[in-house]
């Protein structure tokens, strides 16, 4: 099989293949760290995409999640912006098309994403480590995609990656930074 290529912007960096626009098919999803941006590629069917339509970040967005925060069966865009010291939500609102961002204050250098219910309420917060304030910030979701100031926990020197899981099989997530 032949290699196809598809235009990005500059820098594509964090990238997920998720379907945003309930066709059942995979679209692509990738974050423009130079170009500071998030590009979605819609798949067309036979491994084929349309060109990206690109919505707006902050400065260096280099992670993306995608999953549905706001409970209304769409997949949302959740992007790490590295030198913007924040995260954007961009609400999906059908085919595949999504809201202007909101943003969410950080550390400094948030870097990765983990999208998860950490507190038990059925809706899914965001974990991120701040890579230049050596810690994690947790962002509970407060309902219809929208999420309260972070609260921070200790973590390494300049956490780059997260990870959120019981390992002590208590029945809670635990922060792996």
């Amino acid at each position: 099989m032949a290699q196809t290529t598809y235009t990005a912007g500059t820098g594509p960096f964090g990238l997920a293949a998720v379907d945003v626009n309930s066709d059942s098919k995979p679209d692509i999803i990738v974050t423009n760290v130079n170009s500071n941006n998030v590009g979605v590629l819609l798949n067309t069917g036979n491994g084929t995409f349309t060109a990206q339509t690109t919505y707006p970040t902050g400065t260096k967005p280099n992670s993306v999640a995608v999953v549905d925060i706001n409970n209304d069966s769409k997949p949302d865009l959740i992007v790490t912006n590295l030198n913007s010291n924040y995260f954007n939500v961009l609400l999906n609102i059908g085919n595949g098309t999504f809201t202007a961002q909101t943003t969410y204050p950080t550390g400094a250098g948030p870097y990765d994403v983990e999208v998860i219910d950490v507190n038990g309420d059925s809706k899914l917060d965001i974990v991120v480590p701040n890579s230049g304030s050596n810690n994690v910030g947790v962002f509970l979701n407060i309902g219809n995609g929208t999420f309260a100031p972070q609260t921070t926990y200790s973590a390494g020197t300049t956490s780059y990656s997260v990870a959120v899981v019981d390992v002590n099989n208590d029945g809670n997530p635990d922060i792996i930074a």
